[in-house]
């Protein structure tokens, strides 16, 4: 009878504490999108690089990427690797400028990761930004979606 004693008085006093409800964490991290179907998920002044699902499903199946090494320059606009599809091979350009601090070796053995997880675990390149401003000229999640509209 000790325990449920001891349970029934937590429970009693459980029940008089206030109510406190936890809001959710905001994240400093921003998803921003070029028209040329690359993503910048910025956190900092880190962005990680990648290709759109938009861009993997126009490509189908990805069969090879190509990327840059750590410590490689990149520009906002210029090309920075590519990937190779069962359909086609397409340049992968800069959504913005600055210095990659880390690559997804991950893509090398399995490209086609970038089909199932586009914007998520199949991120290429990391990217210490050199010029945050250039985050400016490119597309939140709302704008990419109707210029993806558009574009199909």
């Amino acid at each position: 009878h000790q325990k449920e004693d001891m349970l029934a008085n937590v429970v009693r006093i459980a029940a008089r504490a206030p109510v406190t409800r936890f809001a959710p964490v905001a994240r400093a991290m921003s998803t921003k999108f070029a028209p040329s179907h690359e993503y910048a998920k910025v956190d900092g002044k880190i962005a990680t690089l990648g290709i759109t699902d938009f861009a993997q499903a126009a490509l189908g199946d990805i069969v090879f990427v190509d990327l840059p090494e750590v410590g490689d320059d990149v520009e906002k606009g210029e090309g920075f690797g590519s990937v190779e599809s069962v359909k086609a091979a397409s340049d992968v350009y800069s959504p913005v400028s600055g210095v990659v601090t880390e690559v997804n070796d991950v893509l090398s053995d399995t490209p086609g990761m970038v089909n199932t997880e586009a914007e998520d675990g199949a991120w290429f390149i990391k990217v210490e930004m050199s010029d945050e401003g250039e985050l400016d000229d490119l597309m939140d999640a709302d704008a990419y979606t109707k210029h993806c509209d558009e574009s199909s």
